[in-house]
């Protein structure tokens, strides 16, 4: 079995509400999402970083930041994946790493990177600074149309989350 493989059998699991075979995967597979996030090969680090996601590491969000910081626009990718996922039920993984998901969504050259770190911000606490980048990005006519309408509704969730 791959760690792809095992990464999906570990989000069905997840679904499942199998915790504890859950946690029985991960303990096998622990050390080779490490070892693949620091692989050379930038498709084995995309699958670990997206691995990290789907087995519910959550004590890997260190892991995860390393992930956005990745010179390949797929690593970056898959960590905001798992981010979004990991970040779904706490504001903290968010939280933890606002400052490179406000650098993401404003600056990164991919705009699928961008538009994702847009959607992880809607899980994050409602920072007034954070609604500002987004309404900024969203009243831009220079940005695309697509990432203008992901950050006016990730500013306007937030704002009622604010209330």
């Amino acid at each position: 079995m791959t760690l792809a493989e095992a990464a999906a059998q570990a989000d069905i699991l997840a679904g499942e509400g199998k915790e504890r075979e859950l946690a029985d995967l991960r303990r096998q597979w622990e050390d080779e999402v490490e070892a693949d996030a620091r692989s050379a090969d930038y498709r084995e680090r995309a699958i670990a970083y997206r691995a990290v996601g789907q087995f519910r590491f959550r004590q890997k969000i260190e892991l995860l930041a390393r992930g956005l910081d990745d010179e390949s626009p797929a690593c970056r990718g898959s960590a905001l994946i798992s981010l979004e996922l990991l970040s779904r039920d706490a504001p903290g993984a968010v939280n933890s790493v606002r400052s490179a998901l406000h650098r993401l969504a404003t600056a990164d050259d991919n705009q699928a990177v961008r538009r994702l770190a847009i959607v992880c911000l809607k899980n994050g606490s409602a920072h007034r600074d954070t609604i500002a980048l987004l309404e900024g990005l969203a009243e831009d006519d220079r940005q695309e149309r697509d990432l203008a309408e992901t950050a006016a509704k990730v500013a306007a969730g937030l704002k009622r989350k604010s209330r």
